[in-house]
């Protein structure tokens, strides 16, 4: 079974492929906003519309398949900016009536999840999602991954982002925020709102901002604005390590890609008896093998729809999703 998999909530277009349930290969491009500018959503799915031909005719030819090979097609369903999740949608709609095939829409963040646990060969773990728009602490329990926090407001990418656009540190915002502050000699003192297992980001940024604006030092604030922001995670995720007693501690998403991140978590990890394990970096941003494993997956327990039934949801909780082939990747 090959399935064509198409991710498009945000910034990114990507297409991947996964034949019988392994990853073949993903293509995709990233726009760019202007310098000091956040994403425009009509913008960005304009960017998608003009390179998914391209993206498509080179993932084919790279992996010498026919798209007449296809027998299921993916696409990310949300949540995600409205514009945007449209031009994937439309696309897969296009290649299902085109060849027949059945098309499944995929939760974004359940398929963040997936690729993790399928590249770190996870069967049960407690994971951390960290990305640009998603901030969430989550095991499985009755068939749906369940919630042991999550940020009230934006997501941690998100606000680090917003900080480095402020002020002049280009896009992406972690790695350059991260890098500046490996600089600064010393930390000042951050607000870490954490209410009950739920933490909040937005106050960070600004609070980022008035210190920039009083003058402390750029590369201060940046390594104080990180460490703040992890801390309170590893906060979190250690009360639900507790919680919960899983042995296996995922990590999944862009902010994945973090060496600082990676540091404090594993320490929680050892502390609680949990191996700590990271989804590669290939892997670690939003892409089309991780819709079209998630697509395979689902599609093998009977979960796909028509395109005439075919949707797109700019808010739709992770918990809201059953994952019926939840234990199936343990027997692998």
């Amino acid at each position: 079974m090959l399935v064509l998999g198409v991710e498009s909530t945000a910034h990114t277009i990507s297409l991947g492929l996964v034949k019988d349930g392994d990853v073949l290969g993903q293509v995709g491009k990233t726009y760019v906003p202007p310098s000091g500018l956040g994403i425009h959503p009509r913008e960005a799915a304009d960017h998608h519309s003009q390179m998914a031909p391209q993206l498509l005719s080179h993932l084919l030819y790279r992996h010498g398949v026919r798209l007449s090979d296809v027998d299921v097609v993916a696409y990310a369903a949300g949540p995600g900016l409205g514009p945007a999740l449209r031009v994937g949608a439309v696309l897969a709609r296009a290649i299902a009536i085109k060849l027949g095939v059945p098309i499944v829409p995929v939760h974004h963040g359940i398929a963040h999840i997936e690729i993790a646990r399928y590249a770190t060969k996870s069967c049960d773990p407690l994971v951390v999602l960290i990305s640009g728009g998603h901030t969430v602490i989550a095991g499985y329990s009755d068939r749906r991954y369940r919630i042991f926090g999550e940020t009230l407001d934006v997501a941690i990418g998100n606000a680090i982002d917003m900080f480095a656009r402020e002020a002049g540190l280009g896009f992406p915002g972690v790695p350059a925020v991260e890098r500046c502050g490996e600089s600064a000699d010393r930390l000042v003192e951050f607000p870490m709102p954490i209410v009950g297992q739920d933490m909040s980001y937005a106050g960070l940024t600004t609070y980022a901002l008035k210190l920039l604006k009083e003058g402390v030092p750029l590369s201060v604030i940046c390594k104080s604005l990180v460490e703040a922001a992890y801390y309170m995670l590893a906060e979190v995720t250690e009360r639900a390590l507790a919680f919960t007693r899983k042995s296996e501690l995922v990590v999944a998403g862009g902010v994945a890609r973090s060496r600082r991140l990676r540091e404090i978590l594993s320490q929680v990890g050892a502390y609680h008896g949990a191996e700590v394990k990271v989804v590669p970096d290939e892997y670690a941003g939003d892409n089309g093998a991780m819709i079209a494993l998630t697509g395979y997956y689902a599609y093998k327990r009977g979960v796909y729809t028509t395109p005439e039934e075919s949707f797109v949801r700019q808010r739709w909780r992770l918990d809201a999703v059953d994952v019926p082939w939840f234990w199936d990747l343990c027997n692998r």
